[in-house]
């Protein structure tokens, strides 16, 4: 609890900086898990500079802009109803996550190395399953994001349980 504490000083201090800190993180420990869990590296074959890129990815990029769009959003849909949140969750699920899941994805064939063609095949071959997979966890974590939890914690509520999400997305974006 203390823990949760400091966070909670630490977020109404510097909102912006601890949310997007946060989303650097859970993106790091998403790969982390991805690569050890999932892959089954071990230690010794853990590929440090692809958890670096995805902290990076996740205080650059994610961190700001699903930040940025939570903000948004309740100014597009400024209620906390279920009818709002239900709003938000199609605005969200319907417009944002297939644009930004498609940006994701390039980036991570760019910061890869990919050529521009590489990355677009990649794109082609990843993205239809990712987007499918998507919408089989976020439209109910959204919902209840949307309609339970206060704007300044969403960020954070949703990179929780996108900790087993971006280790399916690092596997993903990250398989030859």
């Amino acid at each position: 609890m203390a823990l949760w504490r400091a966070y909670q000083r630490a977020l109404t201090a510097h909102p912006w900086k601890v949310q997007v800190l946060t989303a650097g993180s859970l993106m790091g420990l998403g790969d982390v898990i991805s690569q050890q869990l999932v892959e089954r590296r071990g230690l010794q074959a853990h590929k440090t500079g692809r958890t670096l890129t995805m902290v990076s990815l996740g205080c650059g990029f994610v961190g700001p802009v699903v930040g940025g769009w939570y903000k948004v959003l309740d100014r597009l849909i400024p209620g906390t109803t279920r009818v709002d949140a239900l709003k938000k969750m199609l605005l969200d699920q319907g417009g944002f996550a297939p644009c930004f899941l498609g940006c994701f994805l390039s980036l991570v064939g760019t910061l890869n190395g990919l050529s521009a063609q590489d990355n677009w095949a990649k794109l082609q071959q990843d993205y239809p399953d990712a987007l499918i997979t998507n919408y089989y966890l976020w439209p109910a974590v959204q919902l209840a994001n949307f309609y339970l939890v206060p704007l300044h914690y969403r960020l954070a509520v949703v990179q929780c349980v996108a900790v087993i999400w971006n280790s399916y997305l690092s596997w993903k974006a990250h398989r030859l």
